[in-house]
């Protein structure tokens, strides 16, 4: 309930900047972000359209936008979203990992494992497409190199743990003994702190 209310409070204050300064592109992308998080998936998105309507070169909205999409299961325009966005910059990594992880949900994993080299190649320490790189090999049914990518992952602070015990993508190696080993020591490491 505290979170709801942190994005109720966060759309409020973006909605109040709006009326102050309806050109303010940013305003529009973090009250996108707050209803994203509310999964209020249709009103981020009209957020990231009215931003980039302000900006079309706006990298962020394009990505965000991408990740509504993903989320609501829209892949061809989620990355059509994470392709713009690397048309504008190719040297930011984030859109990289977004796109690679969306075609590991679509099953198309030589592009997935392109896309989040890259994204690794840009940024070695992006643990979100470290963590990515796990889930593929996971899909690809290779627990040791899944649990290779996830340690290096966790190392590097990757602790959403709720995700990485109950995601799909992880079903294939959910009972290797490595991927037990690192994840339960590890969360309850991280917990006792």
């Amino acid at each position: 309930m505290k979170k709801i209310w942190k994005y109720d409070f966060n759309i409020a204050r973006f909605s109040r900047a709006i009326e102050a300064n309806p050109k303010d592109y940013l305003a529009y992308k973090d009250r996108g972000n707050a209803y994203y998080k509310k999964k209020q998936y249709d009103l981020a998105i009209a957020d990231y359209i009215k931003a980039l309507e302000l900006n079309p070169e706006f990298i962020v909205a394009y990505n965000n936008r991408g990740n509504v999409y993903q989320e609501m299961g829209l892949y061809e325009l989620a990355i059509a979203d994470y392709h713009r966005a690397i048309e504008l910059n190719p040297r930011n990594g984030m859109p990289y990992n977004n796109r690679g992880f969306t075609f590991l949900l679509m099953g198309k994993l030589d592009e997935a494992e392109r896309d989040l080299r890259k994204s690794l190649e840009l940024n070695p320490n992006n643990i979100y497409a470290l963590n990515s790189m796990a889930e593929l090999y996971s899909v690809k049914n290779e627990p040791l190199e899944a649990c290779r990518w996830l340690k290096m992952a966790i190392d590097k602070g990757y602790n959403n743990w709720d995700y990485v015990r109950t995601s799909k993508t992880y079903d294939n190696i959910r009972n290797a003994p490595c991927y037990k080993e690192t994840v339960f020591k590890k969360s309850s490491r991280q917990s006792a702190r």
